[in-house]
């Protein structure tokens, strides 16, 4: 089977990645990368294409779905995410050192309740 192949995937799986790369093109993705995240988002969900004998089945993960491809986490982002990579960079590293810095003064409070 070819790389790509979508042969083994069921008609359920081919549905929902036509849904979800139509919302994708809807939110101006080009084509090619709409389908792409479509597949992968599928994927995610479902583990891949489907798979026969007993007892195989897994319960499906819809947290991609709900995610649709958003920066910044579920509710919202899209100011971060109109910004470029560079600033979205640069404002994580920022985040992690000030979580750095109030990590060591929060345990150096613990010490000094310990000695007590």
């Amino acid at each position: 089977m070819p790389r790509g192949d979508k042969s083994s995937y069921s008609d359920k799986q081919k549905r929902q990645a036509e849904h979800i790369e139509e919302g994708y093109e809807h939110r101006d993705v080009g084509s090619k990368e709409a389908e792409r995240r479509a597949w992968a988002t599928v994927n995610k969900e479902t583990g891949g294409g489907k798979k026969s004998g007993s007892g195989r089945g897994t319960p499906e993960n819809h947290e991609p779905s709900k995610r649709g491809g958003r920066i910044g986490g579920p509710r919202g982002g899209k100011a971060s995410a109109r910004r470029p990579a560079a600033a979205r960079s640069r404002s994580a590293k920022k985040a992690a050192a000030t979580r750095k810095r109030h990590a060591v003064k929060r345990s150096g409070a613990r010490k000094t309740r310990r000695k007590k």
